[in-house]
């Protein structure tokens, strides 16, 4: 294979892995999404907002877990196979999984008895017993995380996407059926005690447990692919010669590698939290009723961010794989493979991204009332505000991958800081003076993104040299999907003028959407038909294209 081929090879293999994460992810979070709908029908929103302040406070310690860790150790093993150091790789495997196990036991014991103090600082004390409901998960996730980032550190990504669905499915039947039945009994409770929202915070506490049985079944799950591919590689012959690093060594490594990467999520996700806190308490200042401050929050935390979270998605599962990828090239020190794959990946993410935001922008408000029943106008406001965000989050979120696969692991933990901090500085500024209540939370979070995603990437075109292809990796998707929302926007009121049924109108004009952007894509040159070739099922696509005459 010459140099050429190798390097299409490795780029091809991004997106193809990234593509099964990237599919499975969506899977897992539209799945998310149906459950939520009969999870606010049962709960009801004061219910969901202590749900989302339970999670809010868990996912800081939960992206330890599914992000940070899994990332760490893929690119330790990845870096140590790419030279040959098969035994040291196995170490690497074997210390992370002892460390994180220990972690993972101290997080789940503060988060079950610090639970009261967590839900009171931000003014949402009924939240605690779905804290308390959550916390063996950190210990739970905290082994799947290493296995999964064992299996991405041999570039596969199976595992981990199988993984996810399996626990997505255990974690939507056990919520719903759990919630349903704590909320009845906290109904009795709240009516024995005379005490409100008793069977709110039940109910919250109920949907809180699926979670935890989809944990399980996703580590059940690991440990039978686990095993077999351990004694396969066990049965491998060794080179005689190879380095052998020592126990402190390896600690050295994983704490080097792990801390700042943890760090960086930790900053990155304690985002939510703070916003929470600063909002609530500001709000309550401000008089505000605690049902409107409740209300506002559900809309923009269990409403606005899920929807937001389904494209994120995307650069959060190229992450996975092109950490490994980058630090394998690193590793060789071949500069011309790093710039190829963040190219490619940029322009992967950017095709995808940009016309789901213009879609969540132009129907926002169907969108909303078709998922979550809710046909409050500022709901869709919110929404279409906030979907500007979700450009500069995917970017953010890739970028701080490529650093971390270049080895600048304290550049990515840096930014965040920084970003942290002009954050919670403006939102206090809107909240104070301009009194904008939850769009001051919406503007504040965009400007987040957009400062991080900036900054980012500064370092990234410092350390790789890299200079993106504008026109193909953010115009013409960009027009494309500009195009696509004025189809989306028409498909969208003819249908429901004709047939006054959201449901339908909405989900056949994002149909016409796809196929709009799709043809317009291909006709500008943004996807050409090498590219498209590269692809899962790429040489299908490409002879459908070529049936409809979509290439230039």
């Amino acid at each position: 294979m010459t140099a050429a081929d190798n390097k299409k090879s490795t780029s091809n293999s991004i997106l193809v892995q990234g593509s099964i994460l990237v599919v499975t992810s969506f899977v897992s979070r539209l799945i998310g999404l149906c459950y939520r709908f009969p999870l606010t029908r049962i709960v009801g929103k004061v219910g969901m907002d202590y749900y989302g302040t339970a999670y809010s406070i868990y996912s800081i310690l939960l992206v330890i877990s599914t992000y940070s860790v899994p990332t760490a150790i893929s690119k330790m093993i990845s870096e140590r196979e790419a030279i040959g150091e098969t035994e040291n790789a196995k170490r690497i495997f074997k210390g992370s999984l002892i460390l994180m196990t220990s972690i993972g036991l101290l997080m789940s014991l503060l988060f079950y008895f610090g639970a009261d103090f967590l839900a009171g600082s931000v003014q949402t004390p009924m939240a605690a017993a779905a804290l308390r409901v959550l916390a063996p998960v950190l210990l739970v996730t905290s082994i799947v995380g290493v296995i999964r980032g064992f299996f991405q550190g041999f570039n596969t990504m199976v595992p981990t996407a199988v993984s996810q669905i399996i626990e997505q499915i255990a974690n939507a039947v056990v919520s719903v059926l759990a919630a349903y039945e704590l909320y009845h009994y906290g109904d009795e409770v709240e009516t024995l005690l005379n005490q409100p929202h008793m069977s709110s915070a039940y109910g919250a506490a109920g949907g809180t447990l699926g979670t935890v049985v989809g944990a399980i079944a996703a580590l059940i799950f690991l440990l039978f692919l686990l095993v077999p591919f351990l004694k396969s590689r066990n049965r491998r012959r060794v080179r005689s010669n190879q380095r052998i690093e020592s126990n402190q060594r390896i600690l050295y490594i994983m704490l080097a590698t792990i801390i700042p990467m943890v760090l960086n999520a930790i900053v990155y996700n304690i985002t939510s939290v703070a916003e929470m806190y600063v909002f609530k308490n500001i709000a309550v200042v401000q008089k505000y009723s605690a049902t409107q401050i409740s209300l506002w929050w559900m809309a923009y935390s269990q409403e606005f961010i899920v929807v937001q979270n389904l494209p994120v998605t995307v650069a959060n599962s190229l992450a996975s794989p092109i950490v490994p990828s980058l630090a394998e090239s690193y590793a060789q020190k071949d500069r011309k493979a790093i710039r190829n794959k963040i190219n490619s990946t940029t322009r992967f993410i950017m095709a995808i991204v940009l016309p789901i935001t213009v879609g969540m922008m132009v129907i926002s408000g169907p969108i909303i009332q078709l998922l979550f029943g809710d046909s409050d106008i500022t709901s869709a406001k919110i929404m279409t505000l906030g979907a500007l965000s979700v450009p500069f989050y995917s970017l953010s979120s890739l970028s701080s991958s490529m650093l971390q696969g270049i080895n600048k692991l304290r550049i990515p933990v840096r930014v965040s800081l920084i970003t942290l901090f002009a954050h919670m500085g403006l939102l206090t500024f809107l909240l104070l003076v301009f009194r904008m209540n939850i769009f001051a939370v919406v503007i504040a979070y965009i400007f987040d993104g957009f400062l991080m995603a900036f900054l980012n990437n500064i370092a990234v075109r410092k350390y790789t040299k890299t200079r993106y292809q504008i026109g193909k990796t953010f115009l013409i998707p960009l027009f494309s999907s500009v195009v696509m929302g004025a189809a989306v926007f028409a498909a969208y009121h003819i249908l429901f003028a004709l047939l006054s049924r959201n449901s339908i109108a909405t989900l056949v004009s994002v149909l016409v959407g796809i196929l709009v952007y799709a043809a317009v894509i291909l006709k500008t040159g943004g996807i050409t038909e090498r590219e498209l070739m590269r692809l899962p099922k790429g040489s299908s696509l490409c002879r459908l294209a070529r049936r409809m005459h979509l290439f230039p």
